[in-house]
């Protein structure tokens, strides 16, 4: 079941999630064999814990991986991976269906390659949703620092 702050957040802007059975989503290439898309349109989001004592949501398509060096280059700081139960408690998601927007006091960073694309796909809150949305529609509802911070997958 989509969280009722993803559900408002929708319902704001005209948008509906893919609901699929549960547990169907937690990787964007599952996520993307499940809608039929390509992987790249699967925007996968990333809860980091920056040294700063700051946590940002990165954003990025699901066949890239975070780039740490740029990450820093951007923050000014280095990051890691959140705990799943610090993403949980920060996000109210837990890996797999995290949302990128519904959440408060988080920097969101979108990765500019996903605009290459023109459908993408964040998570509903839930590993079993998808969210077929534009590029400007996720940076507006997230209000998104547009940035490069991707890499493909080696």
């Amino acid at each position: 079941m989509i969280p009722s702050k993803v559900k408002d957040v929708l319902d704001a802007h005209g948008l509906e999630a893919l609901e699929f059975e549960p547990g169907s989503t937690p990787t964007a290439p599952q996520a993307a064999d499940r809608i039929g898309v390509a992987v790249g349109q699967i925007a996968k989001s990333i809860l980091l814990a920056g040294k700063d004592g700051r946590y940002r949501m990165a954003v990025l398509p699901g066949d890239r991986r975070l780039s740490s060096s740029k990450i820093k280059q951007i923050t000014g700081t280095k990051h890691s991976m959140a705990s799943a139960d610090d993403t949980e408690r920060l996000t109210g998601f837990r890996p797999g269906g995290v949302c990128p927007f519904g959440i408060d006091g988080i920097e969101v960073l979108v990765d500019r390659e996903l605009e290459s694309y023109p459908t993408i796909y964040p998570a509903a809150g839930t590993d079993a949703t998808g969210v077929p949305m534009t590029f400007a529609q996720l940076v507006a509802i997230t209000a998104a620092q547009v940035c490069d911070i991707a890499e493909r997958e080696s």
